[in-house]
């Protein structure tokens, strides 16, 4: 077994240090996600206060989910500013400041002034404050996938790094589960009304909960490290590093699309084809926590058989069977609630091969000067352009009449993914010795 020769090398204090590192930075991941994700879960309340009263439906989910695609255009510009300070003044530092200005971001969504109070400013508002959250968003994945790849144990890099995506999917899940509670003891008019308000706050205040929990984690960079000239430099990572960056965003363009089709999207797409949104809510929510525990054994797993036989496998069955159950098989059981939840946990766990070593997978591409700005960056470029605008394209072919030919769009990104996941090496040229 490949942990058997790696364990010894740690005492009982560092790994208990170590698997602290992993809990505390997995709580803060938690908490940005779930103030990410609840705007998917509650767009369909707040877009009719936040925008104008006679303006077609279709044409209001269009704004909201564009607003929603126009944050991910955030995230290079957030990879990039945290990712320069990860490397330049430690991933710790890092984590502090995106994680304050989610809070921030978040406390202000719940004060937006509705259409009713300030016009059209209400929308652009909405866009601002959105905006601010992807920057946060944006700044927080390479980050917090530095710095759990680098504190987690040698050998068994997979499992615990697993934990970024267990804590991302337990946002939306969080998220979900706060949308069907909230179903349950409110109505739908109390939610537009003002209903919608109340998982921002919720948000902001365990951000600040968060914020305590990151003041007290180590940093896994040194000094010396930090002050190398080509530190959280673009320049030196497009100079030295252009390939495995181009290697990244080509993988990843694949995996975020996939990613926001299943976890996200389906959402929209199961109510679409007259799926009963209490209903909706219910298998999400289950699906979602199915997808959160097995990140870990997706992990531990990709530490027997390798990243790059984890990824090729998500990206090929991902191809083979998405079209297959997300619409012959779904648009046949609409009158079966436990079939379509069967179907799209299914999905769920073919992603898993991805999710669950998606930053560690990138993080073993870049050296430790670069390493946090390179997971960043890239991911977040071809998170913006294609995963993020998942929902507003989908939108956009349902609009056209044609919504079940976005699968096979979604199938060819995946090809692509297939293809540059051949690009991984079989064995890490960085992170594989770091202690």
């Amino acid at each position: 077994m490949i942990m058997s020769n790696i364990l010894p090398h740690y005492t009982p204090e560092e790994r208990r240090k170590r698997i602290y590192g992993i809990a505390g930075a997995a709580s803060g991941n938690l908490v940005e996600w779930f103030d990410f994700y609840i705007y998917a879960v509650f767009a369909v309340y707040f877009q009719h206060a936040l925008t104008p009263p006679d303006m077609a439906e279709t044409t209001k989910a269009i704004y909201v989910w564009g607003v929603f695609a126009a944050s991910f255009f955030m995230r290079p510009i957030g990879s990039w500013l945290f990712g320069w300070m990860a490397d330049k003044y430690g991933r710790k530092q890092s984590m502090l400041v995106s994680i304050s200005m989610m809070c921030a971001s978040s406390f202000c969504f719940a004060l937006l002034p509705s259409y009713e109070q300030v016009g059209m400013l209400a929308p652009v508002l909405l866009l601002i404050v959105r905006l601010f959250q992807g920057l946060s968003v944006g700044g927080e994945y390479g980050a917090v996938a530095t710095y759990m790849s680098e504190v987690a144990l040698r050998g068994h890099r997979g499992f615990y790094a697993s934990f970024q995506y267990v804590t991302l999917s337990g946002g939306q899940l969080l998220a979900s589960l706060l949308g069907v509670v909230l179903l349950a003891v409110m109505t739908t008019e109390q939610l537009e009304a003002g209903g919608w308000r109340i998982p921002f706050i919720i948000g902001g205040l365990a951000a600040i909960l968060s914020l305590w929990i990151r003041r007290t984690l180590e940093e896994t960079t040194t000094a010396e490290e930090r002050a190398k000239e080509e530190s959280g430099s673009l320049i030196a990572l497009f100079r030295d590093h252009w390939k495995s960056f181009i290697t990244v965003v080509g993988y990843t363009a694949g995996g975020s699309l996939a990613f926001y089709t299943i976890t996200v999207y389906s959402k929209t797409y199961l109510t679409g084809i007259g799926v009963n949104g209490k209903t909706v809510g219910y298998i999400m929510t289950i699906a979602l926590f199915v997808f959160m525990i097995s990140q870990p054994f997706f992990g531990a797993l990709a530490d027997r058989i390798g990243r790059r036989a984890s990824m090729l496998l998500f990206s090929g069955l991902g191809a083979i069977c998405i079209y297959p159950i997300m619409v012959l098989g779904m648009q046949s059981m609409t009158n079966s609630p436990v079939m379509i939840a069967i179907l799209l946990i299914l999905m769920m766990l073919i992603l898993s091969f991805y999710t669950s070593i998606g930053g560690l997978v990138k993080a073993e591409m870049f050296p430790t000067q670069v390493r946090a700005l390179g997971v960043g960056f890239s991911y977040a470029i071809g998170n913006a352009i294609f995963g993020g605008s998942a929902p507003a394209v989908a939108l956009k072919f349902k609009e056209a009449g044609i919504e079940n030919e976005f699968f096979i769009y979604v199938i060819v990104m995946l090809v692509i993914c297939f293809a540059f996941s051949w690009r991984i090496p079989k064995k890490p040229e960085y992170l594989e010795h770091d202690h």
